[in-house]
């Protein structure tokens, strides 16, 4: 077979593809409209536009390429062009995502994200195999077990962090300040959920409250302990590296303490707005509140942090979050492969996209982006809480927090 023809038939593959691809789409989200037949005109176009890069990469690139990897990249990088939680896995790699569906219990103790292309670590979970590694968050991963991140779509990387337990994933960790990556072997087991962290602190009459995770079940642990002993007390909502719950369960804790008005709202092009209100009959105090963040603040902990900063109901201090929140659909495609699609985005009660904006605090404390290894010492005062409680100080009766702006 002769380039011309190889060339010919990729191609004319290619529009296939993108046929079947963009009227699937169209079948399943109702884009029927004249924008979005101009927008099927325009895609038609990028692919002659393809087909000249294509042709180019024929005839000038160094080797004989393998257009069937050429191919799945063009793909990969179409979805994640989009956002870095989208993504297109080939058929081989959606069977291996099914058979070995990610599992949050029995993994490496790694909450992971894409940014920039690789992979990214949002938080290490204590205890796990991960955290006796001395790795931190912000640290990339550049590949696992040899593959590297850029070429792997999200929901791979985490599928290939789990496994059965006892089986090892080798991981190479680019670090701040070191050029070359580190390689760990990190042996996969189960992941023990961590305990609610409370404490009184009776010189400033304050609860603390660290859920670590966002589950109805830890959320009503977490609404009893202050029922039983927040009575009269002021609270500190510490959501630090708190990366595990639905937005669902954010929405929730938010309640306990905001009575009224918008919570959060999510919204997508053709998905149905939904706003979500504050119900007083599910909300417990309306002490003085002061809620801890920094950039492992993720997802659903975004979304509670979110709402008691735009409502006002109490000062947000610590570092910007993650920006995490989204809605994905999984479109599986006729040849076997999938799309996991961006189709909504949660926004706080002022209209600011999670994921865009992440959450700001009202009070910036701490390193932030520039924080480096020896702020991972365990000796090292906690700057944030410190000023929390500091704040509090000033806080002289259970009464709602002031609406204020926090200077620093």
């Amino acid at each position: 077979m002769n380039k011309f023809f190889q060339r010919f038939v990729f191609v004319t593959g290619t529009v296939i593809f993108a046929t079947v691809v963009l009227g699937f789409l169209a079948s399943e989200f109702g884009w029927l409209s004249v924008r979005a037949m101009d927008g099927q005109e325009g895609a038609y176009k990028q692919i002659s536009v393809y087909d000249d890069v294509l042709e180019h990469i024929q005839s000038d690139y160094v080797t004989e390429p393998n257009m069937n990897n050429v191919t799945a990249g063009a793909l990969h990088g179409l979805l994640e062009s989009l956002d870095a939680d989208s993504s297109y896995l080939s058929p081989a790699e959606y069977k291996i995502y099914k058979d070995h569906a990610p599992d949050a219990a029995t993994q490496v103790g790694l909450v992971v994200a894409k940014r920039f292309g690789y992979a990214v670590i949002v938080v290490i979970q204590p205890g796990s195999p991960a955290a006796k590694e001395h790795l931190s968050d912000g640290d990339i991963i550049e590949s696992i077990d040899g593959q590297s991140t850029r070429d792997l779509s999200l929901a791979m990387i985490r599928t290939l962090l789990s496994g059965k337990p006892g089986s090892t994933v080798v991981i190479s960790v680019v670090r701040s300040m070191k050029p070359e990556g580190d390689k760990i072997t990190l042996t996969r087991g189960p992941i023990a959920e961590p305990t609610l962290d409370e404490k009184p602190y009776n010189d400033v009459s304050a609860l603390y409250l660290k859920p670590g995770v966002l589950t109805d079940a830890r959320i009503d642990a977490l609404a009893e302990k202050i029922k039983t002993d927040g009575k009269g007390k002021k609270i500190i909502l510490d959501l630090r590296d708190t990366a595990i719950g639905d937005e669902a369960a954010g929405i929730r804790l938010a309640n306990l303490f905001i009575k009224e008005g918008t919570i959060a709202t999510v919204s997508g092009q053709k998905y149905p707005t939904q706003t979500f209100n504050a119900d007083s009959t599910k909300t417990i105090t309306d002490a003085p509140l002061i809620v801890l963040i920094n950039r492992g603040t993720y997802g659903a902990a975004e979304l509670t942090a979110a709402a008691i900063l735009d409502s006002k109901r109490g000062d947000v201090l610590g570092e910007r979050t993650f920006g995490e929140g989204v809605v994905q659909k999984t479109i599986e495609l006729p040849d076997g492969a999938a799309l996991f699609l961006t189709v909504a985005k949660y926004a706080s009660p002022a209209g600011h996209k999670i994921e865009d904006d992440a959450v700001v605090p009202s009070m910036i404390v701490g390193l932030g982006e520039n924080e480096d290894e020896e702020a991972n010492n365990a000796n090292k005062p906690d700057e944030i809480l410190l000023k929390a409680i500091e704040l509090l100080k000033v806080r002289q009766s259970a009464l709602p927090a002031t609406t204020a702006p926090v200077k620093n």
